[in-house]
């Protein structure tokens, strides 16, 4: 085998090594980690071990495909029932929110920097987006309002959309590539938002009808199936003309929340694909860049930054919430916790490859902006959280229900886990109730496994197993839902065990 090969994986496998323990490191001091990952990056490069890497068109076309593959885990992993009372201010956040950012920005640029306006609007552009990585990663482990974290999710997955359609048609009108009216292009995004829009529903909900409805030779295909669906989404989309981003999002949306095969190892694979794509970003990313050329770069980063944090962010979440019943306290929280991160620095690399003027200078600075106020923000947001009231308990989640084929007994294996504060507690397994063709066949407690009988009560923390015939699955779903809710009386109180989300 060719040696540069064989050291290129050994020094890919070591890095990403590197990484996951970076990530430890990170979770135990409160560090957001892709500033480890960024660190990794640049002392990799010219700046310390010395590998040289300048290629900026190859980042832009790597990076865009990372964030395919951490929009559609973004989309797998949230919640509808948690999304759907948030998509008002989370929209109004991705579009509206957007352009007072970008406006207000550009504008205290120009005043305090001197800079032209169109060079002005593009570096506002590029930074107005929040990261759908350092959103994810660092909002659920806090406990916060369900509503005001939906939102922000809600944003983080759908700005990237708007905010690279503008940097595009920025930068092409700085090279004098792009001669359009304004109100033409704000039509033409509006319609590639909504085709986009259109054809991740379309190919979500069609690839649950086709995950149903298959059986699939291998357990893992699922995984891939699913992931596979999302980046199909994202290219239909661009081949259309349309928004990909939107598309991801949207298809890893109804993928997520819909009861597919082996669901639960589908995301848990997205995550990790995510997790992987985020190293290899920031790594990449951090390799980029020139230490000698940040120096320059501190002052007026500081300064943008600032304008944004202070100015632009505030103006820009009130100017979308208005008409939305959301306390004071909670539009400061999400005031601040606009997080930036990969997004911005690969939007950055839009400009560089259409080779607008004065790129280089928008780069360095979007890096260091990105490391400082990620830096301050991520260690601050559990303390503002606090001093804001809105930090509220931990509540555990309902439970979950996850399935399998067994297709040549018509059949399907069912699993869940026993949530705290679940009314499953203390239930016996007759009074499930469940239907005549499905039974418990095994329980896990405390890492102990064994079969149960008519006199097992389930506790909080089990893990069981129950075999049911495909015709009663759903049936057997809704009651283990129902008694989780209701206990077991749930049907004499009412409770009909439907999905969360469903009417």
């Amino acid at each position: 085998m060719n040696t540069s090969v064989t050291v290129g994986l050994a020094v890919g496998a070591v890095v990403v090594l590197v990484a996951a323990v970076a990530l430890r490191l990170a979770d135990r001091v409160g560090l957001p980690s892709l500033l480890l990952y960024l660190a990794l990056g640049v002392a990799l490069g010219e700046g310390g071990v010395g590998v040289e890497f300048e290629d900026f068109s190859l980042t832009r076309t790597l990076g865009v495909a990372a964030l395919v593959v951490i929009l559609a885990e973004g989309g797998l992993t949230t919640r509808w029932q948690d999304v759907r009372r948030a998509i008002g201010p989370g929209l109004s956040l991705a579009t509206v929110g957007v352009t007072v950012s970008v406006a207000v920005t550009a504008a205290l640029t120009v005043w305090l920097l001197g800079f032209g306006w169109g060079y002005a609007f593009l570096l506002g552009a590029v930074i107005s987006s929040t990261d759908a990585a350092a959103v994810f990663a660092t909002l659920r482990r806090l406990p916060l309002p369900r509503r005001m974290a939906a939102a922000l999710e809600v944003e983080s997955g759908l700005n990237d959309a708007p905010v690279i359609l503008l940097v595009a048609v920025l930068s092409d009108t700085l090279t004098g590539a792009h001669a359009e009216p304004w109100w033409i292009t704000g039509l033409v995004i509006v319609a590639e938002l909504l085709g986009g829009s259109a054809v991740g529903l379309a190919i979500g909900f069609g690839g649950v009808q086709l995950l149903r409805r298959s059986a699939l030779p291998l357990a893992g295909f699922y995984p891939l199936a699913t992931l596979a669906l999302c980046v199909l989404a994202f290219a239909s989309a661009d081949l259309l003309h349309t928004s990909g981003f939107v598309a991801v999002y949207l298809c890893g949306l109804v993928l997520g929340n819909a009861t597919l095969p082996h669901r639960s190892a589908s995301i848990g694979f997205a995550e990790g694909m995510a997790s992987l794509a985020q190293i290899g970003l920031f790594v990449m990313l951090g390799l980029l860049v020139s230490p000698d050329r940040l120096a320059g770069a501190i002052g007026p980063a500081l300064l943008v930054g600032a304008v944004l944090l202070l100015v632009g962010r505030p103006l820009s979440v009130l100017a979308s919430l208005a008409w939305f019943r959301i306390p004071w306290p909670q539009q400061a929280f999400i005031s601040w916790a606009g997080l930036r991160g990969a997004v911005p620095i690969v939007v950055a690399t839009f400009p560089l490859t259409a080779d607008v003027p004065g790129a280089t200078f928008i780069f360095d600075t979007v890096f260091v902006l990105v490391v400082v106020f990620t830096l301050v923000q991520g260690w601050s947001l559990p303390w503002v959280a606090r001093r804001l009231g809105i930090a509220s308990p931990l509540t555990p989640r309902e439970v979950v229900v996850e399935s399998a084929p067994l297709d040549e007994l018509d059949a399907d294996l069912v699993q869940m886990t026993v949530p705290p504060r679940s009314r499953l507690h203390g239930v016996y397994l007759p009074e499930l109730r469940l239907p005549e063709d499905a039974a418990v066949v095994l329980i896990v407690r405390d890492g102990r496994s064994f079969v149960p009988d008519r006199t097992t009560r389930l506790m909080r923390g089990d893990q069981a197993l129950i075999v049911s015939a495909r015709r009663s699955r759903p049936e057997a779903e809704r009651r283990l839902r129902a008694v989780s809710r209701a206990g077991r009386l749930a049907s004499w109180r009412g409770e009909t065990g439907a999905a969360s989300g469903a009417d």
